[in-house]
């Protein structure tokens, strides 16, 4: 069995931070390993690996710690079903992408796409949707359906708009926000606002948890961004500067860019899109963003959408689960992979 929280959510219990949560992760858990099964043999394989592989399992966290933040004690099971349903919607977002992006691995494992084909892929990651549905459904919370399914179209929206701009080396950094809003940190906000929801919060208080996920989201991208160039393989699970070589201008690519001189500039636009194979010209590349101060910069802006998502914490009364949420952001920052 996997930690009931991995990556980031795992450094919480792991620090001694959040034993109160443990039986939450556990509850989602379990719910994780039943929905997936299937009479399909293959859409039951590409459920079960994923759930067996783990993760960060930060979505259904932020609905869990959102619900207790709220001043819920006791979870029933709507707030584990809901939660469940977010990691069922990212992992069918993952399915979908690989596809998209024809990657045979993730993380060093095989992907559904490279063990089963395109359309075997498409079809279970769309499975893995309607069942999310379903058990948002049983909820009995129209709201969360309304707010989720919200999230979802914004979330494909945005990954739409990211397959339009691959290529785009000119891409400027309004738009390039708006792509990180749409594709995930609308997304994380609709997870915090559900637990809001169904922990009977009011409309205050549903606002600033939306807005404590829009910021965490928007941070959580950014650093994501960040690691592709100055992360290492070996913790990422992806070779370094892997959006320079698909020719996906993100913000530290933009800031190097804005930074460069004609020659400079020319030569980094050759590469966009044109580097696979050229390790040691990707490595430069990373150097300089170094040197150039741009990765600080980055991860400033980062550290900018923690200060708001932390701000917006205020609206609510201090507990424990506010505490967590707080500590969230702070190993967002500090994360690796």
């Amino acid at each position: 069995m996997t930690h009931p929280y991995a990556g980031v959510a795992a450094k919480l219990m792991d620090s001694g931070i959040g034993e109160a949560i443990a039986a939450d992760g556990i509850a989602v858990e379990e719910i994780l390993r039943t929905v997936v099964l299937s009479d399909c043999q293959t859409v039951e394989r590409v459920g079960t690996d994923l759930v067996s592989a783990g993760g960060k399992r930060l979505r259904p966290m932020l609905v869990v710690l959102s619900a207790r933040a709220c001043g819920r004690d006791e979870l029933d099971l709507p707030v584990y079903q809901a939660a469940a349903a977010t990691e069922l919607i990212h992992m069918a977002t993952l399915i979908h992408d690989d596809v998209v992006d024809e990657a045979t691995t993730r993380r060093g494992l095989p992907t559904a796409y490279s063990l089963f084909g395109k359309a075997a892929s498409v079809l279970s990651g769309d499975v893995m949707l309607a069942k999310a549905m379903d058990l948002l459904a049983q909820t009995g919370s129209i709201e969360v359906i309304r707010v989720i399914s919200g999230a979802v179209v914004a979330m494909a929206e945005g990954e739409v708009r990211e397959v339009e701009t691959r290529g785009n080396f000119e891409l400027t950094k309004s738009a390039h926000f708006e792509i990180l809003r749409l594709k995930t940190a609308e997304f994380m906000a609709a997870c915090c606002e559900t637990g809001g929801i169904l922990s009977g919060a009011g409309e205050a208080e549903r606002r600033a948890l939306a807005d404590y996920g829009l910021h965490v989201g928007m941070a959580f991208q950014i650093i994501d961004d960040v690691l592709d160039y100055a992360g290492s393989p070996e913790v990422t699970g992806k070779p370094q500067g892997t959006d320079l070589i698909e020719g996906c201008a993100t913000l530290p690519l933009i800031l190097l860019r804005e930074r460069s001189e004609a020659e400079r500039r020319d030569a980094l636009e050759s590469l966009f899109g044109n580097a696979a194979g050229d390790s040691d010209a990707v490595s430069r590349v990373a150097r300089e963003m170094r040197a150039e101060g741009v990765l600080d910069e980055a991860e400033g802006a980062a550290r900018e959408h923690i200060s708001h998502a932390v701000a917006a914490l205020n609206a609510l009364l201090e507990n424990r689960a506010r505490l967590f949420l707080e500590e969230v952001t702070e190993l967002i920052l500090s994360r690796k992979s």
